[in-house]
């Protein structure tokens, strides 16, 4: 990965997951990796591995994408908002897609059970999953018994279930044009990866992604967004952060980032009210 080549990235690898006390077990399974793909990266077995999987496999070490692969990188050159924002982080669900009540829906209807019924059940673990306490295997198994449904797939559920949000493919790219971009998301282990490989987000290179599942931290704590932060490069009021939810936006604001809420039911108006706070100085 940039100057390195694929056996001195395995070794990096190996040795800054020995030095966290994981085994390629563990790790595979805080990444939301297969063995087979670890190991082979490790033996620097695989030419090109993807920047996302390497992130992810950095993210668990708690490590940046830099510290990882040791190879000091040119970060680009972000412009400024008249406001002063350079970096603007994206929440995902119900901000660049929404899904909920879709996938509830189909759960509910499978299940044969009231649609709060299944929401109740979700809510219960979905903290637990998407801090990467919990994998998404055993997130189903846990699901599919409680709810009586076998061989039960969140993945399956969410990913046909997922849709975007009208106008956000033209206006991140925009955003991106101009300042630097990141997903600041809640998420189960491997989505956001089977989201970007299908081209379910909006398609551009995202300076950074912070996925709750591979730092074990969640919205709103305040790690997550001292994490973000740090991987932006940027000070606080150089931050602007968009939410559908006001805890996450709030936290966001004790910080010294500007923040924005995102009302997915009014997604034009929305983007006009960002597009506004983001004209150029």
């Amino acid at each position: 990965m940039h100057q390195l080549n694929e056996k001195q990235l395995g070794r990096r690898l190996q040795m800054a997951r020995q030095a966290a006390g994981l085994t390629q077990q563990s790790l595979c399974q805080k990444a939301g990796l297969s063995y087979s793909t670890l190991a082979k990266i490790e033996r620097g077995a695989i030419k090109t591995p993807s920047v996302f999987t390497i992130q992810s496999i950095a993210g668990v070490l708690g490590m940046t994408l830099d510290e990882l692969v040791g190879v000091p990188t040119e970060r680009r050159e972000y412009g400024r908002s008249r406001s002063g924002v350079r970096f603007v982080y994206f929440d995902v669900n119900n901000c660049l897609v929404r899904f909920f009540q879709r996938a509830f829906t189909k759960v509910a209807a499978e299940a044969d059970v009231p649609v709060d019924i299944v929401e109740t059940t979700f809510w219960r673990h979905n903290d637990q999953v998407c801090r990467g306490d919990m994998t998404l295997q055993q997130f189903n198994e846990r699901l599919g018994s409680e709810l009586h449904v076998p061989n039960f797939d969140w993945r399956h559920y969410y990913l046909t279930s997922t849709v975007a949000t009208p106008e956000m493919d033209e206006f991140v790219p925009w955003v991106r044009e101009h300042y630097g971009v990141g997903l600041l998301t809640n998420s189960m282990p491997g989505l956001i990866k089977d989201m970007l490989d299908e081209g379910m987000l909006p398609k551009i290179p995202y300076d950074v992604i912070i996925d709750s599942s591979q730092q074990h931290l969640l919205k709103p704590e305040r790690e997550i967004y001292e994490k973000a932060q740090k991987e932006a490069g940027c000070a606080p009021e150089e931050i602007l952060f968009t939410d559908d939810t006001r805890a996450n936006i709030m936290a966001a604001e004790k910080l010294g980032w500007h923040v924005m809420w995102f009302d997915d039911s009014r997604p034009r108006e929305s983007i006009e009210r960002l597009r506004t706070a983001l004209e150029l100085a």
